[in-house]
C-alpha cells in the first residue's frame, strides 16, 4: 500500500503545479458542459498563437518548439474538430495560414468564461485578503522564475 502524501508537505512549485492541474480539470469539465469536450490542455498552446496572429504551420512549429510534422498533426486534429482552418496567403497561394474558425473563437470565449467562473468560485471559498496575497505571491514567483515574459508574449510552452 502506498503511503499518502500530505499536500501541505509539498514544495511550493509542486503545490502550484497540482493546483494548476486541478484548475485545468475543472475548466475542462466546464468546457465540456458548454460543448467543447474535445479540447485538451495541449490545444491551448496552439490557440494562444492564433488569437492575434495568422501563423503558418512552420511558424507554429518554431513557436511550440516541435517538429513541423508534429505541428501539422496538431493543426490537422484541430481542423478536423472544427476549431481552425488553413487559408491561403493573400500574397502567395502556396503559403497557408492557420486561423481560428467561428467555433475556435467560441471556444476561446468559453474558456475565458470558465476561468472567470472558477476564479469566482475559488474566491468565494477563500479569505479575500489571503486570496489576493496568494495571487500576488504567485505573480511575483512567476516573474522571478522568468515565466511572466512568456505570458506577456503569449508564448507559454510546456516544460521539456
Amino acid at each position: 500500500m502506498r503511503e499518502s502524501v500530505d499536500p501541505s508537505s509539498l514544495d511550493l512549485g509542486s503545490l502550484a503545479l497540482f493546483v494548476g492541474f486541478a484548475a485545468t480539470s475543472a475548466i475542462q469539465a466546464d468546457l465540456a458542459s458548454m460543448g467543447f469536450g474535445d479540447l485538451r490542455m495541449s490545444h491551448g498552446y496552439v490557440f494562444q498563437h492564433l488569437i492575434d496572429a495568422r501563423p503558418t504551420v512552420s511558424d507554429l512549429s518554431a513557436k511550440l518548439d516541435m517538429t513541423q510534422q508534429g505541428a501539422s498533426k496538431v493543426v490537422a486534429e484541430l481542423e478536423r474538430l472544427g476549431y481552425v482552418e488553413r487559408l491561403p496567403s493573400p500574397h502567395d497561394a502556396r503559403i497557408r495560414h492557420v486561423v481560428l474558425t467561428h467555433r475556435g473563437r467560441d471556444a476561446v470565449s468559453a474558456a475565458r468564461r470558465a476561468r472567470e467562473r472558477l476564479e469566482g468560485r475559488l474566491r468565494e471559498h477563500s479569505d479575500p485578503v489571503a486570496f489576493d496575497a496568494a495571487r500576488s505571491v504567485l505573480v511575483g514567483l512567476l516573474d522571478e522564475l522568468g515565466g511572466a515574459a512568456a505570458i506577456h508574449r503569449r508564448d507559454v510552452r510546456p516544460p521539456r
